[in-house]
C-alpha cells in the first residue's frame, strides 16, 4: 500500500484545517493501514514534503503530533519509529458536536473541566508524597517555562512538562498515564490558553503566579493549599478562555479548538501502554 499524498480533486476538506492537521491525519492513516509497518522507520523528512507536497515545517509539526499521539516515537540511532496503532488508539478522535460552530471555546472548556478535578487531587498527592528530588524537578520545570517565554518560544512542551512532573510525584501512574493518553488534546488546550494569556501581561502574569501558587503548596506539603491552588488554576484559565475576544479565534485557533471538542476516550480499544517515565 502506497503513502497518501494529499489530493484536493474530489476532496471536501474542513475548511478550518491546517496543512498541519490534513499531513497528521493522512500519516496516521497510512500508519493504521499499515502502508509504515510497526517498528519500521518513517521515510526521511525530505521524503516526506515530497511524497505529502508540503514543506518541512508542515512534515515536523505532524510528527510531533503523531509521537504526543503515540503513533510514533523517536528512538536513538533509529530516527523516528512507528509504533503500534492498537495502543495509540485509546485516544481517537470521533464525531464533532454541533456547538462548536457557534462557540469554539467549548472544545478548550471540555478538556479543562476534566483537567480540573484530575489536577487538583493530583496536586494534593504530590504534596503528600513528593521526594526530594520531585520537588527540584517541579521547580525546574517553573523555571523552564519562564525561560521558554523569555526566549521566544510559546512554553507549551514546558507547561506541560510542569503538570508531569507533579503527576509523578503524586507516586500514582495513573495520573501520569492519563495525561499521556489526553496528550494531543492537552497540547492544544495549553497551546490555546497560552497563546490567549500571551497577548496580555496581566494575563501572563496571572498564569505565572497560579504556576507559583502550585509549587508552593507542594513545597511547603501542604496538600488542601495544593489543591485548591490547582483548582483556581484551571477555573481562572477556563474564566480567561470564555473572555478571550473574537479576534483570538484565528484559523489556526479556531481548527485547535474544534480538534479538542471531537476528542473522545473510548475504551473498545486495547489499553494505552506508556514508557515509565516517559514524557508524554
Amino acid at each position: 500500500m502506497a503513502p497518501t499524498r494529499i489530493d484536493n480533486s474530489n476532496a471536501r476538506p474542513d475548511p478550518d484545517a491546517t496543512l498541519a492537521d490534513r499531513v497528521t491525519d493522512l500519516i496516521a492513516a497510512d500508519i493504521r493501514g499499515r502502508a509504515y509497518p510497526v517498528n519500521t522507520r518513517l521515510p526521511s523528512e525530505q521524503s516526506m514534503t515530497e511524497q505529502y507536497g508540503v514543506s518541512r515545517t508542515v512534515v515536523r509539526e505532524a510528527i510531533a503530533r503523531l509521537r504526543s499521539e503515540g503513533l510514533v516515537e523517536t528512538r536513538q540511532g533509529s530516527g523516528t519509529v512507528v509504533r503500534d496503532p492498537k495502543g495509540a488508539d485509546a485516544f481517537r478522535l470521533g464525531l464533532e458536536p454541533a456547538d462548536t460552530q457557534k462557540d469554539p471555546a467549548q472544545g478548550v472548556l471540555r478538556i479543562l473541566e476534566l483537567r480540573r478535578g484530575i489536577e487538583a487531587e493530583m496536586a494534593a498527592l504530590a504534596a503528600q508524597r513528593r521526594t526530594a528530588g520531585e520537588m527540584a524537578q517541579i521547580q525546574q520545570a517553573l523555571r523552564a517555562i519562564a525561560s521558554a517565554v523569555k526566549g521566544g518560544g510559546d512554553g507549551v512542551e514546558e507547561d506541560l512538562a510542569f503538570h508531569i512532573a507533579i503527576s509523578r510525584a503524586a507516586h500514582n501512574t495513573h495520573y501520569t498515564e492519563l495525561l499521556g493518553l489526553l496528550t494531543r488534546a492537552l497540547h492544544d488546550a495549553i497551546r490555546l490558553t497560552r497563546t490567549n494569556e500571551a497577548r496580555r501581561a496581566d494575563l501572563a502574569a496571572q498564569v505565572l503566579a497560579e504556576h507559583e501558587a502550585i509549587c508552593a503548596a507542594i513545597r511547603m506539603r501542604d496538600a488542601p493549599a495544593a489543591r485548591t491552588a490547582a483548582f483556581l488554576h484551571m477555573h481562572n484559565t477556563a474564566i480567561r478562555i470564555e473572555q478571550a475576544d473574537k479576534e483570538f479565534w484565528t484559523r489556526d485557533s479556531r481548527a485547535a479548538a474544534r480538534r479538542l471538542d471531537r476528542a473522545s476516550l473510548s475504551d473498545t480499544h486495547e489499553r494505552l501502554q506508556l514508557k515509565k517515565g516517559r514524557r508524554a
